[in-house]
Order: structure tokens, then C-alpha cells, then sequence
């Protein structure tokens, strides 16, 4: 198989075990809030704003190094499980120690317990990380997506069945714990790994020079994501967080489906090809063109029916998240090209620079967010949207200058996707304008007609319009769906 063969196979699999758990815990959600108190929810949210920003400490970034190394042996990988053994020794020790004073803080002794219990995962998650770096490495997609999702089962049907019997905010917090062990063995089982020490401090100094990098830069855009969040809920209250945070994970989903699903495969990719320039210029432009493509219909669809959308998926409460979302839409083109851009510095090393992006992106986004927000919502997501031109803009020149590109070639890896969106939005215009009032103002099925149409036009013009970018693309879904000429003959 060959290496774009690898990352388009790779790239579905990735894909279809995030659109799997998406799917998976959505349904989940909404059969526990009737099985859960709004309270016990907030609970484990609470909890795990500590947790998850510890994890990103445990992992340290280290298996991060392994998955780019040129080379990686059962020792290191062994190295690997050590270290992050020592470091899971340590935060579990601190949850322990602190957990009391955080029962106190919060005024409850139920947290105290669940604190600790929930900390008990970092003495699970080498056995889990270890192995799921392995066939990273690998790029056997395939078997992770296999466990990922053959997980999520484990983890609801646990979730679902102690919430039934009354364990309240107990059934996510242990849900999550034996969920883990089940994923651990699966991937020990895929990955044909036993674990095992190393004490090499000097192949352990390489490997945490770069994870400080990578696990610096996840702290600093984790705490990027939560700053609309923070200071709206000083400033709005937590009406306009719940609103505002609506319109955010909806825009945020094909990003995170498609986008998301190619950066893991794009940054293995590119570590494994370091020393090919022109090869990686090529896997980078590629899959920003690709990725081009098919996100970007969503956002022009999420732009033009925001509000009925909004209000078909979540009800009549949820229509003022509509304005945020079109906003968000709108900036789209920024997430991806500051999402792939940074697989290409991951992979070639450049971290410390991109640490640098993400810094004063916080700047830029918290004054933004700052001056927008007399104008509510929108004057918020709009100073978002500005922060994000500013990220894609710097981020895509680090990786400019990491490959030696150039910014025309930026240009034309946004042309097939302009030209095929600029078709489907002059649709919905002729659609939208064609329709009787009457059905206009009937939500769910303006939503579905403009859907309907606007699919079928984009579909046909990616298939049979005469895209030099995308022949060799639109010529393989021919073959999928039985098409082409030599198909049907």
C-alpha cells in the first residue's frame, strides 16, 4: 500500500471511530440527563476539569516522540511505560493528599472520594497509552478505531446500568474507570505488548525535551478553548456560557470529525517522511485540499439555516445560539489550515515556535472576546473568529517556512473547495428564494430541503465538474458508487 493510500486509509478509520463516539455518547447523553440529576452532571464536570488538565501532564507528551521518532525499539517503549508509571505515582499521590481540602471547598465530602477514585485512572493509563502509541506508530487505525468504539460500548452500558440502579454521579466516575481497563487490554492485545522497565535517564531526557513541548502546548490551548467560556460566565452569566457553548461544539463538530480524523494520520505521515521536503509539501497540501472539500459544505450549510437548525436539534431555548454559529461558521477555513499547519510543525519539531502562536493567541482571543462583548454573543464569537484569522495566519507561516513553501501555494489548495462551495451557496440562494413562504417558515423541513438540494448539487459538482485537484478523487468515489464507465460495463 502506498504512503497516500496509508493516510486515506488511515484517515477513514480515524474518522469513522470519531463519528462513532460522537454518534455513541450523544445518544448516551440524552438518555442519561433522565437518569441523572443536572447536579450530579455538574459534579463530575467539576472533577474532571482537574483530571483532564493533570492528564495532560501524565502523558507528558512523550508518546507523542515516540509516534514521530525515526526509530523506536521495545525499549523504548518500555521507557515510556516507566516514566509515565513514575508520573501517575505522583498525581495520584497529589489527588489523595489535596482531595480533602477540595470536599471542602466545594462544601460537599462527596467529592473527596470521588476525587480520588476518578485519580485512580493514572495508574491505568500507561497500560492504555503504551500500546495505543504503538499502533499509532503503526498507523493501524483500523485496530484502534476497533477498540475505541468496542470501548464506548463498555463504557455505556456500565454508565447506563449502575445510573439505573442509583449510583448517581458514582456511575460516570466508575463507568470511566473499568472502561479504561477493557480499552488497556484490547490494546495490549492488538499491539502484541507486554509492559516492562527502563531505567535509560538519557534516552528519557530526549524523549521529555520534546513531550514538555507538545504537553506545554496542550495546556496552553486547553486553557485557549476554556477562555470564552471563563469569561463569559464573569460577564453573561451562565445562560450566555450554555448558549454561546451550544453554537461552539456544533461548529466544532466536522471540524473535529474530518479535520481531526486527518491530523493524526497527516502528522505520522509527515514525521515518517521528515526528510523528504517535497513529499511533505505535497501530503500537507493534499490534505488541506481534501479537507477543504468536504468541511467546508457543512459550515456554508450551518451558515445559511442556523437558525432552524439550532432549533430542530435542541429546541425553541436554544434559537439565540444561532447568531454565534454563523459566525463561527464563517471562520472554518481559519480552524482547518491552523489544524493541519500544526501537524506540520508536531511532526518536524517545531513546538517551541508553535508555543509561541499559542500564547499570543490567548492574548488576542481574551481582547477580543473583551471588546466584543457589549455586543453580546455575536460581538464574542466575532472577536473568536478575528483571533483564529490571526492563528491560521501564523500557523500556516511556521509551516511555510518549515517546508519551504510559498503562499500561492496556500491559494491553490483552497480553489477546488471556493469554487465547489461558491456553487452550492449560489444554490441554497436560488433554493431558498424559489420556495413559498410557507414552507420557509416551517424549521425542520426548510432544513431538510435545503440539505436535500444543496448535498445533491455539491455531490454532482465534486463528481463531474472538471477539477484538475480533484480528478483522481472524484474518479475513486466513481468507482465506489459504480459510476464510471468501466464500472458499469
Amino acid at each position: 500500500m502506498s504512503l497516500g493510500d496509508s493516510i486515506r486509509h488511515g484517515a477513514k478509520w480515524v474518522f469513522i471511530g470519531n463519528t462513532g463516539s460522537q454518534v455513541l455518547n450523544f445518544a448516551l447523553g440524552l438518555i442519561l440527563a433522565r437518569l441523572l440529576m443536572p447536579a450530579e452532571f455538574g459534579m463530575v464536570a467539576t472533577i474532571l476539569i482537574f483530571t483532564n488538565l493533570a492528564g495532560f501532564v501524565a502523558g507528558g507528551g512523550m508518546g507523542q516522540a515516540i509516534v514521530r521518532a525515526k526509530e523506536a525499539t521495545k525499549r523504548d517503549f518500555d521507557l515510556l511505560f516507566t516514566l509515565q508509571s513514575l508520573i501517575g505515582l505522583v498525581i495520584v499521590g497529589f489527588f489523595f493528599v489535596i482531595a480533602p481540602a477540595f470536599g471542602r471547598w466545594y462544601g460537599d465530602p462527596l467529592y473527596t472520594d470521588m476525587l480520588r477514585i476518578a485519580a485512580l485512572s493514572f495508574l491505568i493509563r500507561p497500560f492504555f497509552n503504551v500500546p495505543s502509541n504503538m499502533l499509532h506508530r503503526d498507523m493501524r487505525f483500523k485496530a484502534k478505531t476497533a477498540v475505541q468504539l468496542t470501548n464506548l460500548f463498555v463504557y455505556n452500558g456500565i454508565a447506563l446500568s449502575l445510573a439505573w440502579k442509583g449510583y448517581g454521579p458514582w456511575s460516570l466516575i466508575l463507568a470511566s474507570i473499568f472502561s479504561s481497563v477493557a480499552g488497556a487490554a484490547q490494546f495490549a492485545w492488538y499491539a502484541r505488548w507486554r509492559p516492562g522497565l527502563c531505567f535509560d535517564f538519557a534516552r528519557a531526557g530526549e524523549l521529555m525535551r520534546y513531550g514538555l513541548l507538545a504537553s506545554s502546548n496542550n495546556i496552553v490551548g486547553y486553557v485557549r478553548n476554556q477562555l470564552p467560556t471563563f469569561i463569559l460566565s464573569r460577564s453573561l452569566g451562565p445562560a450566555g456560557v450554555g448558549l454561546y457553548n451550544k453554537a461552539e461544539s456544533l461548529a466544532a463538530r466536522p471540524h473535529g470529525f474530518i479535520t481531526g480524523s486527518v491530523y493524526e494520520v497527516l502528522f505520522r505521515a509527515l514525521a515518517k517522511e521528515h526528510d523528504d521536503l517535497d513529499k511533505s509539501r505535497y501530503l500537507f497540501f493534499r490534505s488541506l485540499t481534501l479537507v477543504l472539500v468536504y468541511a467546508l459544505p457543512f459550515y456554508v450549510g450551518f451558515a445559511w439555516v442556523a437558525e432552524p437548525l439550532v432549533v430542530l436539534l435542541f429546541g425553541h431555548r436554544w434559537a439565540d445560539s444561532a447568531a454565534p454559529l454563523v459566525i463561527l461558521s464563517l471562520a472554518a477555513p481559519f480552524m482547518i489550515v491552523e489544524n493541519l499547519s500544526g501537524a506540520v510543525l508536531a511532526a518536524r519539531n517545531w513546538l517551541g515556535r508553535e508555543l509561541v502562536a499559542q500564547i499570543l493567541m490567548i492574548g488576542i482571543a481574551g481582547t477580543g472576546i473583551i471588546l466584543g462583548l457589549p455586543h453580546g454573543m455575536e460581538g464574542v464569537a466575532a472577536g473568536m473568529a478575528i483571533a483564529l484569522l490571526y492563528m491560521s495566519v501564523h500557523m500556516f507561516w511556521l509551516a511555510r517556512r518549515c517546508l519551504q513553501a510559498r503562499w500561492r501555494d496556500l491559494g491553490r489548495a483552497f480553489v477546488p473547495a471556493l469554487l465547489l462551495n461558491g456553487i452550492l451557496a449560489a444554490t441554497l440562494w436560488l433554493v431558498d428564494a424559489s420556495l413559498p413562504a410557507a414552507l420557509r417558515a416551517n424549521g425542520p423541513l426548510y432544513v431538510i430541503l435545503m440539505a436535500a438540494a444543496g448535498g445533491l448539487v455539491y455531490a454532482l459538482g465534486f463528481l463531474y465538474l472538471p477539477i484538475p485537484a480533484l480528478a483522481s478523487e472524484s474518479a475513486r468515489w466513481k468507482t465506489k458508487l459504480r459510476l464510471s464507465p468501466s464500472t458499469a460495463a
